[in-house]
């Protein structure tokens, strides 16, 4: 049975299509055509913008204040529409609505191409069928708004993701201000005597390894956020001249890196920058162990894409492979820290991508109670037993091997980040437990910790570490009273991406008047 739209009333059909109608005055056609047009705009506006109501009318939810009222809001509507006599026509257009609705995904690609694009689209189309027939296929109706809502919603997905795509590219990106800062820095090392002064000065080269000292390592190769960590973490100080920062960078970044805090110390704190090729490794052991993860890492990445099947996943794949980070050998480093600083017993190691905003004190105070280190607990407590704050164990390791499943760990557990941690590094000599195979977990520097030092980790309070400013804006509370802010995620401080807020807040621990940072237009 098929339901037609006529001037006058909806007349029921079997013929299966539609029938031309006998000729009327033109005005009288002008007229019906206009009512008519006006009346499926409106229809397809409220389809349009208020699919959730539809979906409530679908399960049997009434818009009407009473039975009685909308009995009276039908029968009146539909002799607006069709003359008088029509009230089931209403009726019978939901009827196909929810057919329609139910086979929607099963429309044919083509048709759903070829549906038009916007409601003045869909609208051109029936003025061109009225001009020609006197009665409209509701059906037909039905089905054209189907494709096109198909449609949008698919134009809509496809936006999405293509601005996920972009915003993902942008992240990866290394702004030309910072090559040009590095270059310059680089420059000036050869031409100034000053930019190849000591790092530190002989006199403060004992602080080194003075346990009475506050030490804090970063392994990055990122000079300007290696800058602003350790500025506002000198700035946060109580007693800055306790507090001793050892830089790890890599060979190519070293001479810059070395330039940098030559130029600017930030005294009365003192600041070490020593590259990879620099350590003087005595323990052969320790050798061997650091070479073990610098090979596990370049095979990772030529075996990487082999690892998963499917378009979808190898794509994402090649953009994760693009980070700059993911098989960047400093990355990994982090789980060598006994063999980089043997003086030491204790230390805390900031993530480049840091502000501190209060004194680390307080976390070099932590008791971590015979664990090997200590973090933010990873989970918020809530009525089902709590909920992961970032994400769980199963989203960074890989539970389908065999190996994994035996060492007991469980997916769902909720996995701590790095960021802000204090490290015990005679409980971490004390375990045997630095190494593991790069097959057992999806790249990244933390999951290989989070095997290592299972069980071993101290929860500590969550002001000192305010996770994911990469991600999402925080509560303002919370940013207010946090400790350290992480901004993990893509939308980094340093590239145009950032919130604009949060950027500010990193941007306020640089110099506006250097001369490296204005001439390279990092600042205004």
């Amino acid at each position: 049975m098929r339901l037609y739209i006529t001037a006058a009333a909806a007349a029921v059909a079997d013929d299966g299509g539609l029938t031309k109608p006998n000729k009327a005055p033109q005005h009288m056609q002008a007229a019906r055509r206009g009512c008519r047009s006006a009346v499926v705009t409106g229809l397809l506006a409220g389809l349009l913008l208020f699919r959730a109501a539809l979906l409530a009318v679908e399960t049997g939810a009434s818009l009407c204040p009473s039975a009685t009222g909308c009995l009276g809001w039908r029968a009146g509507l539909g002799d607006w529409l069709y003359g008088g006599g029509c009230g089931d026509a209403t009726e019978e257009f939901m009827k196909q609505w929810r057919r329609n609705h139910r086979e929607a995904s099963l429309l044919d690609p083509v048709v759903v191409e070829a549906a038009p694009d916007s409601l003045n689209g869909l609208m051109a189309e029936m003025d061109t069928i009225l001009a020609t027939y006197d009665r409209l296929d509701m059906e037909v109706v039905v089905v054209k708004i189907m494709a096109m809502l198909l449609k949008m919603d698919r134009k809509v997905k496809l936006s999405r993701i293509q601005a996920m795509f972009n915003r993902q590219l942008a992240s990866l990106g290394i702004p030309k201000s910072m090559h040009c800062l590095a270059l310059r820095l680089a420059e000036e090392f050869s031409v100034n005597a000053a930019a190849r002064s000591p790092v530190p000065l002989p006199q403060y080269a004992p602080h080194l390894t003075d346990a009475s000292r506050l030490h804090v390592a970063l392994v990055t190769d990122n000079i300007l956020a290696a800058a602003v960590a350790v500025a506002s973490a000198v700035s946060s100080s109580a007693d800055p001249s306790s507090l001793v920062f050892h830089v790890v960078t890599d060979k190519k970044s070293y001479v810059p890196m070395h330039s940098w805090f030559a130029l600017h110390p930030v005294s009365p704190a003192v600041v070490e920058v020593k590259g990879l090729h620099q350590f003087d490794w005595r323990d052969g052991d320790a050798i061997a162990s650091v070479m073990r993860t610098i090979d596990e890492v370049q095979k990772s990445s030529l075996g990487y894409h082999q690892l998963y099947d499917g378009v979808a996943e190898r794509e994402l794949r090649r953009l994760e492979a693009s980070k700059p980070s993911t098989f960047s050998p400093l990355n990994y480093l982090k789980i060598h820290l006994p063999e980089f600083f043997p003086g030491l017993r204790r230390i805390i190691l900031l993530d480049d991508d840091v502000v501190v905003r209060k004194d680390l004190a307080g976390l070099w105070e932590q008791d971590l109670d015979g664990n090997i280190m200590g973090a933010v607990d990873a989970h918020r407590p809530a009525a089902d037993g709590g909920i992961c704050i970032e994400s769980a164990l199963g989203e960074h390791l890989n539970f389908s091997d065999p190996a994994l499943s035996s060492l007991g760990l469980d997916g769902l557990h909720c996995a701590w980040s790095w960021g802000a941690n204090i490290m015990d590094l005679d409980a971490w000599r004390r375990t045997n437990n630095r190494e593991s195979e790069f097959r057992l977990w999806k790249m990244a520097s933390l999951p290989p910790a989070l095997i290592a030092f299972d069980g071993r980790v101290q929860a500590i309070e969550p002001l000192w570490h305010l996770p994911g400013l990469g991600w999402r804006m925080p509560d303002p509370n919370l940013l207010q009273f946090s400790a350290v802010l992480h901004f993990s995620g893509p939308r980094k401080p340093w590239l145009e991406i950032a919130f604009p807020e949060l950027r500010q807040l990193w941007l306020g621990h640089l110099n506006v008047s250097d001369s490296f940072l204005r001439g390279c237009g990092i600042v205004e």
